[in-house]
């Protein structure tokens, strides 16, 4: 097996699949041009699947076009998929816990003004259905299956195993655009093309879902997949889909399908649209046996690791926040973490200030078009470091403040704050930058050291940021997560499309759903919580609220733990949306002030830098602040002021695909 290209984003394979890629592969028929009639002609077929080498670059094609959630490139020509593009930006954005400034790109300028509609264009659509490379990869990976029994110099092992992959490539991409419209029409051919004409109806939400479980149960059980590769075949072939992926896929595409968007007693938009009267955005009413079947899949993918292990959750060198940090960091970032059930990859690296604009490039302060600052809310969903929930009011009369973020000593003749107490979940500080964290986490050894980020107004860092509510640090804290500084500059950024922590909520959801078992949830969150040293059970930490008997609580703090941990990841928007949560997409959010105080206890105004200001004079680093929430305002997102509207919940198929008269039906609303 020879399928060793480690990056694959961006990347055409030599030069025979560049030839696959213009001629024969963007022939699809499907989206932009499906009822087209197709030039025709088998030759770059054949030379493909007549030889082994070019047939598994043919795979690599497929891969080089998976979902990639960070903002990296821009192509005009519809060869890059538009959410890789930081003029469209992350959905998280549109959550409450994080905002986003740059106001050219799609989500601010048709999410945040409400102007979105079915006739959208370029960058415009947070998923859209025709520039996502969806059809395309659905097309190549079928016509590989249709192709591979002819292929020469290759086995049947490595025949099965293409195959495997080329079906969990398709559930997955499927997947990819499930989450955002719900029933698709389901291709069963790569079509040729030449066909007189096209009817493919829309399918109901049931009918797509087992589309994809049916492509995964095929992988799963072909003997194709390995469990998971070997460390020595990592640098190769990491980024390949596994049986663990698989399994885990299927847990991920039942969760979403027993949520309430689609599995309710009522349709999300109330029941008498054309799209929910057909079932093709929900089920017809609830159905408990759903949440089965996601428990069920859940319960597959822990017996199966149990019994060949392989993946596990990045473990903490030393007990210490700061090994806590590096823990979880490394968990999700290195290249062959064992935690990690599945990747995407780009072929290019995280190159800061060159001409290859990336995650680190595009947020530079004059670009700042990847830059996500956190909100309030969610740097108040993280608790303290012992576990005990994070309450402002509380630590304001208590007089903690201060210490919501770090504590310290001086020691004689320095000026840097030592001997560091991080006081909160040490997650918060990997997702976001607060006031006074040191500058570095070393990458390998995971020390902290260097300059405190200074997120006081008028501070080195922050300036006018928050004052002004614009750049970098526009909220009073800048985001952290994939992006981690200078550190990370210059390295190799994977995309992780399924991970183990995630799965063991998802495992705690289902068993909370499922079968109504409070204590068995709780286990299964308290296995992540005690990766970042919260090792107290999370029913006696959470004490105003009864976990083990209130339902709705659990759920509560279930969703809180999946974003603290899956932060920036897509999981709280689909979370959010999954359970139809318009109180969360309406809630007005907020931002921090931080003012530096003098020794008398005053504010401090204008330039208030220590760095490059009184610390050449002998000050010591600022420890003393007065805290200020303030509201977000720019912009004012339109759902703040006019209401959530259900529609929302699912993306708008384009006006022009629905005009071909293939089968497509609007979604509600739009």
């Amino acid at each position: 097996m020879k399928l060793q290209n480690k990056w694959f984003i961006g990347a055409m394979m030599g030069a025979v699949i560049s030839l696959v890629s213009t001629s024969c592969v963007d022939e699809i028929k499907f989206g932009n041009s499906f009822l087209d009639k197709a030039p025709g002609g088998n030759a770059t077929i054949d030379t493909v699947f007549n030889s082994a080498e070019y047939t598994r670059q043919f795979l690599n094609t497929c891969y080089s076009r998976q979902y990639y959630g960070l903002p990296y490139n821009t192509d005009s020509n519809g060869n890059i998929p538009d959410s890789s593009s930081p003029y469209l930006g992350k959905k998280d954005a549109l959550t409450d816990c994080w905002s986003l400034y740059f106001s050219d790109a799609g989500v601010y300028k048709q999410y945040y003004m409400g102007i979105h509609n079915a006739n959208y264009g370029r960058n415009e659509d947070i998923f859209p259905y025709t520039r996502e490379m969806v059809w395309e990869v659905v097309r190549w990976c079928w016509l590989l299956m249709e192709n591979i029994d002819r292929v020469p110099g290759m086995d049947n092992a490595e025949k099965t195993q293409l195959v495997a992959e080329a079906k969990c490539l398709i559930a997955a991409r499927y997947f990819d655009m499930f989450r955002h419209y719900g029933g698709l029409p389901l291709l069963y051919a790569s079509f040729t093309g030449t066909e007189s004409g096209y009817e493919i109806p829309r399918a109901t939400v049931e009918e797509t879902v087992n589309y994809m479980i049916k492509m995964l149960d095929d992988a799963i059980n072909s003997g194709g997949l390995v469990w998971a590769y070997a460390d020595a075949d990592l640098a190769s072939k990491a980024g390949h889909w596994t049986k663990a992926g698989a399994m885990a896929l299927k847990c991920k595409i039942w969760q979403f399908a027993a949520s309430p968007l689609f599995n309710d007693v009522n349709g999300y938009a109330g029941g008498n649209s054309e799209a929910e009267q057909q079932r093709l955005v929900w089920y017809g009413g609830y159905h408990a046996e759903l949440w089965d079947n996601c428990l069920k899949a859940c319960e597959a993918f822990f017996k199966e690791l149990e019994s060949q292990g392989g993946y596990s959750l990045n473990k903490a060198s030393e007990e210490t926040p700061e090994q806590y940090r590096q823990a979880y960091r490394m968990g999700y970032i290195r290249q062959n973490s064992k935690e990690v059930l599945h990747s995407v990859r780009t072929n290019m690296s995280d190159a800061f200030n060159s001409s290859s604009y990336m995650w680190h490039s595009w947020a530079v302060p004059s670009l700042c078009r990847t830059e996500y600052p956190p909100t309030q809310e969610y740097v108040e969903m993280f608790p303290w470091a012992d576990g005990t929930p994070f309450d402002w009011k509380k630590a304001e009369t208590e007089g903690k403040l201060d210490e919501m973020f770090l504590t310290g000593t001086f020691k004689n003749g320095e000026q840097l704050l030592s001997e560091i107490v991080l006081t909160r979940d040490p997650r918060l500080y990997e997702h976001c930058m607060v006031n006074g964290l040191p500058k570095m986490l070393d990458w390998s050894a995971g020390t902290m050291s260097g300059l405190p980020y200074e997120l006081w107004v008028g501070g080195y860092d922050e300036g006018q940021n928050a004052a002004l509510e614009s750049g970098n640090y526009a909220t009073g804290y800048k985001n952290m997560k994939y992006y981690l500084g200078t550190e990370y500059q210059r390295q190799y950024t994977q995309w992780v499309y399924l991970r183990l922590s995630d799965i063991y909520l998802t495992y705690a959801e289902a068993l909370l759903q499922a079968k109504n078992d409070h204590r068995g949830a709780i286990n299964q969150m308290n296995i992540v919580r005690a990766r970042v040293g919260l090792k107290k059970d999370l029913a006696e930490c959470v004490t105003d609220k009864n976990l083990l008997s209130d339902k709705a609580a659990l759920l509560e703090e279930l969703l809180c733990e999946r974003v603290r941990e899956l932060g920036l990841e897509d999981s709280r928007y689909f979370d959010l949306v999954r359970y139809k949560r318009a109180d969360r997409f309406e809630k007005r959010l907020h931002g921090l002030l931080a003012y530096r105080l003098d020794d008398a206890g005053n504010r401090m105004t204008g330039n208030t830098k220590w760095n490059e200001g009184d610390k050449n004079k002998g000050a010591l680093q600022p420890t003393r602040f007065e805290y200020e929430r303030f509201e977000l305002s720019k912009p004012v997102r339109r759902w703040w002021t006019y209401g959530f509207d259900s529609k929302w919940y699912l993306s708008p198929f384009p006006q022009t695909e629905i005009n071909k008269g293939y089968g497509l039906i609007q979604n509600p609303g739009w």
